[in-house]
């Protein structure tokens, strides 16, 4: 572990700082995505590892009108992502935190499972990988698991405080679920399962055009690393009345590399892609983004700080449930929204125009950002 290595043993005092940490891990995340995507690309078209639009439930419109071919771009570019950033964490994250270990484990497990769910699209004629169950089954695995050990964590050292839930907008307000004993931590497992397992299966969703959740990710990434930054940091926390969490200013050091992991990624995912992330990118990032909240308590604020992806989620959700209730009606032009905008030019009804694919991603990029500084906008709220 370089940080320990570094500092403690060599007298390095440069590599115990956390705000150096944070960008050398976001660079670093960087430069092996960049690396080990040039590698891995090259190796999925040998390998004809390419994207079969016959599997898919929605042919892009960029292909049906010819402007670009999507359908053997190669997919699974998400491991590479991962690997980058898990790689960077290893390398400069403190692994004595329990925050960080947690979602290097997190980040892991909920890859693997996108793994296997890609892995069986692709290997398997005419399979639509992993049953939505089975899928469902090996996510809550992971994830409980992962909650499990934080909350026999809190509760064996007395840090009854990491699994309260803090409101938003109110001045010391504090769901102390903590101190519920046995029910406090059944809530708590609940609450934070739907937290992370669905931030999770929204960035999944957002996963539809090129460079849009890479691009989200990056914005919603940082502002959750500032949180952390700022949960573990006592001076600022009693200044800004927000609930102070010890070490959980490590996890910006996590929320770097997460940054950096995704930026190498975009620059091979920008318009037009040269690869898709997949399940086993999305799955992966987007549960280690709840985690980032969890661990800064703004699980409450993260609709906010993730809103294009919570925004795709809810339309898709809203979408399916009145089709089947209202006997095929539909309420969007198509969800998620990002797709209507881009078939009709409009949510509700048909624009004047569809919108380009590029012109969707930017002003989606646009949206998340407004939701970003929004959220930091609460720091002072309270």
């Amino acid at each position: 572990m370089i940080p320990t290595i570094l500092d403690e043993y060599l007298g390095i005092q440069l590599f115990g700082y956390i705000t150096f940490r944070v960008v050398m891990a976001g660079l670093t995340a960087f430069i092996l995505a960049l690396w080990w995507g040039r590698w891995t690309i090259g190796w999925l078209k040998r390998n004809k590892v390419v994207e079969d639009l016959s599997k898919t439930d929605l042919v892009p419109v960029a292909l049906a009108q010819g402007a670009v071919d999507k359908q053997d771009t190669p997919t699974m570019g998400g491991s590479f992502l991962v690997a980058a950033l898990i790689a960077s964490v290893l390398l400069w994250g403190r692994l004595d935190n329990v925050h960080v270990v947690l979602a290097v484990i997190l980040t892991a497990g909920m890859a693997a499972v996108g793994f296997v769910d890609d892995y069986k699209k692709l290997t398997i004629p005419r399979s639509k990988g992993l049953t939505p169950r089975s899928k469902m089954i090996g996510l809550t695995v992971v994830v409980l698991g992962v909650l499990v050990a934080l909350a026999y964590y809190s509760h064996s050292t007395g840090r009854d405080t990491l699994l309260n839930l803090y409101p938003p907008f109110f001045k010391n307000a504090v769901i102390p679920l903590g101190s519920w004993s046995l029910i406090g931590i059944c809530i708590f497992l609940v609450f934070q399962w739907f937290v992370v397992v669905g931030t999770a299966n929204a960035a999944n969703i957002s996963d539809g055009l090129d460079g849009l959740a890479a691009g989200c990710m990056i914005i919603s990434g940082l502002t959750l690393s500032i949180f952390c930054y700022i949960s573990g940091r006592w001076d600022w926390t009693r200044y800004l009345l927000l609930p102070h969490v010890p070490a959980a200013s490590e996890m910006a050091v996590v929320g770097g590399a997460l940054c950096g992991a995704c930026l190498g990624f975009l620059w091979y995912n920008a318009f037009p892609a040269k690869v898709f992330m997949g399940d086993s990118g999305s799955l992966a990032i987007g549960g280690l983004l709840a985690w980032l909240a969890l661990v800064a308590k703004q699980e409450l604020v993260l609709p906010l700080i993730a809103t294009v992806f919570f925004a795709n989620m809810g339309s898709s959700w809203l979408q399916t449930f009145w089709y089947r209730r209202s006997g095929g009606k539909r309420v969007f032009t198509c969800a998620p929204v990002h797709h209507g905008l881009e078939r009709t030019g409009g949510i509700f009804t048909a624009g004047t125009a569809p919108w380009h694919e590029v012109t969707v991603v930017v002003r989606f990029w646009i949206i998340a950002a407004v939701g970003a500084m929004a959220s930091l906008a609460l720091l002072k709220v309270r």
